[in-house]
């Protein structure tokens, strides 16, 4: 059982299903990527996870009991929609939102003051945050969500407006909280940041689970069988390399095809496609027969391919979110 198991969880908002029975296993001190396109069900369920809102049927299991109330407690929670008011001082803003996870204001102001060091932004404080910029307040509100150190973090889409040096510290932040125990569940739509960071992912499309489990297992299991080739244009005794003086790898029947070839600074690189049932000791041979090789490494797949492909084999992308169906159809709100 997970840290987090979602069991039969149904969602409806009216005559629209936002959730259609998911049925997941969130395992604890793990980076848990939950993925799909937008209005596919994701922040419904996280709200459900976060006791926004309640299931239409099914149960959220926390640390193997049923979720309650008083869970949230050790829950921290920052939505895709940022939200600060904007005419505070930026500490007393960050104390008062730590207050709210139980934290003394002593506690809070000590607390929030590391934070604020280890970020840079403590000549801030007494800031309003209507002059913070963008990236700014959302350093605050990442330490606000992350301050009372809580069992379950989820965080949805946390690197949106962020340069790539706060967006390294945001992450080392992240990875030091799962060594910590820390169990995260990321939202988002960077497949980098997912194959770097999560353990095991879930996609969800139309309402439905179409996939979870391992990022790796899936990246070997829904990917090409493809390998890079780095080589010279010779063999190792000096002969030009049997296609004729070209110097490219040539396809073979029954063992692998040529999927792309490209220069480099040191020779050539070639990415094959390897036939389902060609042994590796077949296709080096075949290879070192034709040319001098630097390098032969497998490809894993990119989640991005993955993703793209998983969600067309499941009915495309859903075209209206959940909030335009609120909004068109006002009994539902």
């Amino acid at each position: 059982m997970g840290f987090i198991s979602c069991e039969n969880v149904v969602k409806k908002f009216g005559s629209f299903t936002a959730l259609d029975h998911i049925n997941l296993e969130i395992p604890q001190g793990k980076i848990f990527g939950f993925l799909g396109p937008n209005g596919a069900g994701k922040t419904t369920l996280i709200r459900i996870i976060n006791r926004i809102t309640l299931p239409t049927e099914g149960r959220v299991l926390f640390n193997g009991r049923e979720l309650k109330l008083s869970d949230i407690e050790n829950i921290g929670y920052l939505p895709e929609e940022r939200g600060l008011y904007k005419k505070m001082k930026v500490g007393e803003q960050a104390v008062y939102l730590a207050r709210l996870k139980g934290l003394s204001r002593a506690d809070a102001t000590r607390e929030l003051m590391i934070w604020f060091q280890k970020f840079g932004i403590q000549p801030w404080w007494n800031k309003k945050v209507e002059e913070l910029s963008k990236g700014m307040a959302q350093k605050i509100q990442f330490i606000t969500t992350v301050l009372h150190k809580p069992q379950l973090l989820i965080l949805d889409e946390p690197f949106s407006g962020f340069d790539p040096i706060n967006v390294s510290l945001i992450r080392d932040e992240i990875l030091r909280m799962k060594s910590e125990g820390c169990t995260i569940i990321l939202s988002t739509h960077n497949m980098e940041s997912v194959e770097e960071l999560c353990d095991e992912i879930a996609l969800v499309n139309k309402a439905k689970l179409v996939i979870s489990g391992n990022v790796d297992q899936i990246r070997k299991e829904h990917g090409h069988n493809r390998v890079e080739v780095c080589y010279r244009a010779e063999t190792a005794d000096g002969v030009m390399a049997a296609d004729g003086g070209t110097g490219r790898l040539q396809s073979v029947e029954g063992l692998f095809s040529v999927f792309s070839t490209e220069n480099t600074k040191n020779g050539l690189r070639s990415v094959l496609d390897i036939c389902k049932d060609a042994s590796s000791r077949n296709v080096l041979s075949e290879i070192s027969r034709q040319v001098e090789i630097v390098s032969y490494q497998p490809l894993m797949p990119k989640m991005n391919e993955i993703f793209i492909k998983l969600v067309g084999e499941s009915g495309g992308a859903t075209s209206q979110s959940i909030e335009d169906y609120r909004k068109s159809d006002p009994k539902n709100r």
